[in-house]
């Protein structure tokens, strides 16, 4: 279980699982999301739920682990850009990074 910083000052965090991790890579949720300028704001955010809910939809067995990122992660109450940025790195050097080897 890791831990992602969710606001600037520290006060609160967002708790990720491997099972969180391994779920962003299943559907590729992060491939495209960012533009090229690197910014992660709640533009980017937001296209990344409007992205699941398409996914949701779409998908007549909806996947528990999905569901569950859903509810423990993107849709968490303090969930914000600069939490989606931490999810980003933890992501990148903890899961990806770790399969590329």
């Amino acid at each position: 279980m890791y831990k992602i910083q969710a606001n600037a000052s520290g006060t609160r965090t967002i708790e990720i699982s491997n099972d969180h991790l391994a779920t962003i890579e299943k559907y590729s949720l992060f491939e495209h999301l960012v533009d090229s300028n690197g910014v992660v704001d709640e533009d980017v955010l937001e296209k990344l739920k409007l992205n699941i809910r398409s996914l949701l939809e779409s998908d007549a067995n909806s996947d528990k682990q999905l569901l569950d990122l859903c509810l423990d992660v993107i849709y968490h109450k303090d969930m914000k850009a600069l939490g989606l940025k931490n999810l980003l790195a933890l992501y990148t050097e903890k899961y990806h990074n770790a399969t590329a080897d």
